[in-house]
């Protein structure tokens, strides 16, 4: 039986009694979506599961997502490595406040992280409940965002003159399979306060680094708005840190959680399996 224990903290909840490396019934599959839409983020220790019940789990929740930015581990092609060697000097990957692939037509709903080689110190991972955010915006703030739409491109990113760009020398020897293209030039608009598609309930839709700035609003006026923005939303009111260990999944959900990643474990390798989920349909 599913047994749920929200952590003490603004989103997030702990999932026992329950074996991921079976398939789930129908009944187990929507108690773990009623928890994670509630709680947003869902952690599931000591699972062990190889690359099969990772993508098998990952549909029980919806489609894969399209990964446009990543190579794929072998013979898995929805697979992503997130991995860092122990010896590598460049820069961390996603150490920025992001909600995943926002810059896509139709964003993944959801990312599941497995993980399988975990330090034993640094690499924790933040999120921050944006229903929350939204929730408590001061009144003048909400009244200047409430109908912004907001443009995303991840030019910043995976373009090939963009942080990952294979061009940079602080890039060389980067052990992830990060794919820079010209596609990630391109630009979609989403509306900055979005309704979660399941639940309705209203978010903050707001990442600084795929966010290049608003429909309504003149270049530096986008720029202050999306710093302020960005320092409200990571406010410590709405952060959940969560630790890791091996053979721990989490899921959470891209409507409702920004996240970053954090370091702090030079001279260890660190490596999880991500899968990204896409609304069925």
């Amino acid at each position: 039986m599913v047994e749920v224990r929200p952590v003490d903290a603004p989103c997030g909840a702990v999932i026992t009694g329950v074996d991921l490396s079976l398939k789930l019934s129908e009944k187990t599959v929507t108690d773990i979506r009623q928890a994670w839409l509630q709680y947003h983020v869902l952690v599931f220790p000591e699972q062990v599961l190889n690359s099969g019940d990772l993508e098998r789990f990952t549909l029980s929740f919806g489609n894969f997502g399209e990964d446009p930015f990543f190579d794929p581990i072998k013979e898995h092609n929805h697979i992503a490595a997130i991995r860092r060697d122990a010896n590598e000097k460049t820069s961390l990957f996603a150490e920025n406040w992001h909600t995943d692939w926002s810059f896509q037509a139709k964003p993944p709903i959801g990312t599941c992280l497995y993980g399988i080689t975990i330090p034993p110190v640094g690499g924790d991972t933040l999120f921050a409940n944006q229903h929350k955010a939204y929730d408590e915006l001061p009144a003048a703030l909400k009244n200047k965002v409430k109908d912004l739409t907001a443009i995303h491109s991840a030019v910043s990113a995976y373009s090939p003159e963009g942080v990952y760009s294979y061009k940079k020398e602080q890039n060389a020897g980067r052990s992830m399979d990060i794919v820079v293209s010209d596609e990630a030039n391109k630009t979609q608009a989403h509306p900055l306060i979005r309704p979660h598609t399941e639940t309705g309930k209203l978010a903050i839709y707001s990442t600084a680094g795929y966010i290049q700035g608003f429909e309504e609003l003149e270049p530096h006026e986008s720029k202050q708005l999306l710093l302020e923005l960005n320092n409200y939303q990571s406010s410590p009111q709405f952060v959940y840190r969560h630790k890791w260990e091996k053979n721990m999944l989490v899921m959470w959900d891209n409507r409702s959680v920004l996240h970053k990643a954090t370091g702090g474990y030079d001279g260890y390798d660190r490596l999880l399996h991500r899968t990204t989920i896409s609304q069925f349909g």
